[in-house]
């Protein structure tokens, strides 16, 4: 139902009514009692279930499951004049993220104190920076920059992986968990900028930004990574691929999201190392969460077709667990098709040729 359509809203006066639309339905006491609702009629229907209180002073004009949209103006309402999403919040408000969270994350003024509450995470702050927008936040990048300091500050716990099952075939109980689903790490940092240039933030207005604060947890990876998602790298596990399958292992650099014509259809290659027939499609879970599908299997057939290039197909785990022998597969490919080259081990104990 309609903000606009709900009882409790047609029953006020036409310039309260329109307030509390622009308020998705949410309100603070102080407001109704300026509209001639008093406390007493307020405690009267949150008690009989038609209204519901947020927080303290903020009640929702409706009964039933409230929006991630509801909450976070109960949020504000609550925090006061000139406080603003933040953080995961402010991110999923502009579509950095795809998961809002646990908590509304609210950031105000280091002089005003909020009595903490279950579901609410403020963040105090001497220098307030530019929020606007009909439901107030924090601009994309700087709330992509907060959550590169957070995120950075925090300790990651090892994901389990079964190494008995992790060189064989397929097996859902071998694949390393998707970086995204665990906040903090080099994994987490990466997916984030990577999400963040899908929707538009830019990395200029990212280092400029991060220039200006004088500490930033996280800021040598953000520099350094800014570079590689401007140069094609689109997730964690191309970042991993790149840094521990190609360069720890001396292979060529390939090229990275390479757009090509094949048998009438544009089709867009994660990995070409041009000149040697060899390609890589990495199959990350977000894309792929239950393997090859049918239009992967016609792409290589295709390209095999057209080109003669061999495609090389690997997954989270491939790379994430097993780089070394996944690096020696690569290097065959290319050396069975002409590279003169050498695979080189990435350490004492790697157990490359």
């Amino acid at each position: 139902m309609r903000v606009a359509d709900l009882p409790a809203v047609r029953r006020l006066g036409q310039a309260a009514r329109d307030v509390v639309v622009r308020q998705d339905g949410v309100v603070t006491t102080a407001q109704l009692g300026r509209w001639g609702i008093t406390r007493e009629t307020v405690r009267r229907r949150v008690a009989a279930g038609d209204w519901q209180r947020a927080f303290r002073g903020v009640v929702t004009l409706q009964s039933g499951p409230t929006s991630w949209r509801q909450d976070a103006r109960a949020a504000l309402l609550y925090c006061g004049p000139d406080s603003a999403l933040s953080h995961e919040s402010a991110a999923f408000h502009h579509r950095v993220l795809r998961e809002p969270g646990r908590a509304i994350v609210v950031i105000v003024p280091h002089r005003r104190t909020i009595t903490p509450q279950p579901g609410l995470v403020v963040h105090r702050t001497r220098t307030m920076p530019w929020a606007g927008g009909r439901l107030r936040a924090v601009e994309s990048a700087e709330a992509v920059l907060s959550l590169v300091a957070t995120w950075a500050a925090r300790p990651v716990r090892p994901p389990s992986v079964d190494r008995g099952t992790a060189l064989g075939g397929p097996s859902r109980a071998a694949v390393v968990a998707d970086d995204r689903t665990q906040p903090g790490g080099t994994d987490a940092l990466v997916g984030l900028l990577c999400d963040a240039m899908r929707a538009g933030v830019q990395p200029d207005d990212l280092l400029l930004r991060a220039a200006r604060r004088a500490r930033l947890p996280g800021r040598s990876l953000l520099v350094e990574m800014l570079g590689q998602v401007t140069d094609g790298v689109e997730s964690p596990l191309e970042h991993r691929y790149a840094r521990d399958v190609e360069r720890r292992h001396r292979l060529p650099p390939a090229v990275a999201q390479r757009w090509e014509r094949v048998d009438g259809r544009w089709i867009r290659a994660d990995r070409v190392y041009v000149g040697h027939g060899v390609r890589v499609e990495l199959d990350g879970r977000l894309a792929h969460p239950f393997g090859s599908t049918d239009a992967d299997v016609w792409r290589d057939n295709a390209v095999l077709l057209a080109s003669g290039d061999v495609t090389l197909r690997y997954r989270w785990r491939h790379v994430a667990v097993t780089p070394c022998a996944t690096a020696a597969q690569v290097a065959r490919a290319l050396q069975d098709r002409g590279w003169p080259g050498a695979l080189r081990p990435c350490s004492p104990t790697c157990p490359t040729p």
